[in-house]
């Protein structure tokens, strides 16, 4: 009797007591009982799920049961854990091991977590019920422990996730941008744009220029925040020492393309054609890439400037698609204008640009010249009277002489 007053036969009756008159059960049986626990630990979180996680009841039927799986294996690895607890926690690669790594597409690192916090709480909320006497706090005290490694190794299949898929979207980026840069536009591009976040709204076009040095990966993805920033879709290409931009969206392009030059390297920048939606922008980067070529023949170019500034240039160094521009929006209007305002202009560049000279030669008053130069201009929309737009006319019209109008092959 005198020995039931020590504290360790208190302590055995709290626990017997605590056990409802049973014996004190062992840690390996303590294990066990949590073992059996696990099915219940399941089901309770598989029903905490569906009643208190909306994304969870918004996914697929697919990526729901591999998110019950990710659940089980979780709470499956919680208990083989908890049997060895001097080892190192298993952490979050073999919850996922049972799911596609596509799944940390459709759940963020945010879901992640909150299913691992939800775990916990399921676990806390049945510690009672599945843990013998006495070991309640040393049921709760594992979860959050085993929890925290659960959130950091989640954090670095993320991260790693995210980088894998960095490249892959780099990768694909580079594709896309060198088969613009060939003149593909196919009907897999649209779908190649769309995984690379490309919304499709609004118009396209293709801006290209010498490439800044050491544009590594960094600095790429730092232009490619600020291309987006300034028309909201942009994709960024490096070939050789060219930088090429694809740049869509609602907004004035050639003005996100112009507070976008200091990105580029010396030397002139080209904007290619607005064309109506990223599938038609090879169109944008032929011309751009010609007018690139073609450049240093107009050493006092604006830069940025536009490719169908530089169509005589372009004309020289042989693109087709320039002369015919020329040909279509130059010379035939005028061919098909009445009042003599090809006659006109052809006798104005003539004589050196000279008003007088061209009336003499016309039999008319210098105003008749000055007022058929304006119709020129309204019909073309180049100025004869502008040093630089008279030289554009003047190498239309020498294309149209030498076609009769249409432009060779």
């Amino acid at each position: 009797m005198a020995t039931s007053s020590s504290p360790a036969a208190a302590r055995s009756r709290g626990t017997s007591s605590g056990a409802r008159g049973a014996e004190p059960v062992s840690r390996g049986e303590n294990v066990q009982r949590v073992r059996e626990g696990l099915g219940m630990l399941t089901a309770a979180a598989m029903r905490r799920l569906d009643e208190e996680v909306p994304w969870y009841r918004q996914l697929p039927a697919e990526d729901r049961s591999y998110v019950a799986l990710v659940a089980q294996s979780g709470i499956n690895a919680f208990v083989s854990w908890f049997a060895e607890p001097t080892t190192t926690p298993h952490g979050v690669g073999e919850m996922f091991a049972a799911a596609p790594p596509e799944l940390t597409r459709s759940i963020s690192l945010q879901h992640t977590l909150q299913l691992v916090r939800l775990m916990v709480d399921v676990v806390e909320e049945h510690s009672d019920e599945i843990a013998a006497p006495g070991y309640e706090r040393e049921l709760r005290e594992a979860v959050l422990r085993y929890s925290r490694e659960i959130a950091f190794s989640a954090a670095e299949i993320y991260a790693r996730a995210a980088e894998v898929r960095g490249a892959w979207d780099a990768r694909l980026e580079a594709l896309v941008v060198d088969a613009l840069v060939r003149g593909d536009g196919d009907d897999s591009l649209r779908s190649r744009v769309s995984a690379l976040g490309w919304s499709g709204r609004g118009q396209a076009l293709v801006v290209v220029g010498e490439a800044a040095s050491r544009l590594d990966d960094v600095r790429t993805a730092d232009l490619r925040r600020q291309a987006r920033r300034a028309a909201g879709d942009a994709l960024v290409g490096i070939h050789g020492d060219r930088l090429v931009l694809v740049l869509g969206g609602e907004g004035d392009l050639v003005s996100a393309a112009t507070s976008l030059l200091d990105r580029f390297g010396p030397g002139p920048v080209v904007i290619g054609a607005i064309v109506p939606d990223v599938s038609a922008a090879a169109t944008s980067a032929r011309a751009a890439l010609a007018g690139l070529a073609a450049a240093p023949a107009w050493p006092h170019a604006p830069r940025p400037v536009l490719a169908d500034d530089l169509l005589p240039e372009r004309v020289l160094t042989g693109d087709v698609t320039a002369r015919r521009t020329l040909v279509a929006q130059a010379y035939r209007p005028l061919q098909e204008a009445s009042g003599s305002v090809l006659e006109t202009l052809s006798a104005y560049l003539g004589t050196g640009r000279s008003l007088e000279a061209a009336a003499r030669r016309l039999y008319v008053h210098p105003n008749t010249v000055r007022y058929r130069l304006r119709k020129v201009s309204e019909i073309t929309g180049w100025d004869p009277l502008d040093a630089r737009e008279s030289f554009v006319l003047q190498v239309a019209l020498a294309l149209g002489q030498l076609d009769g109008g249409d432009p060779a092959p």
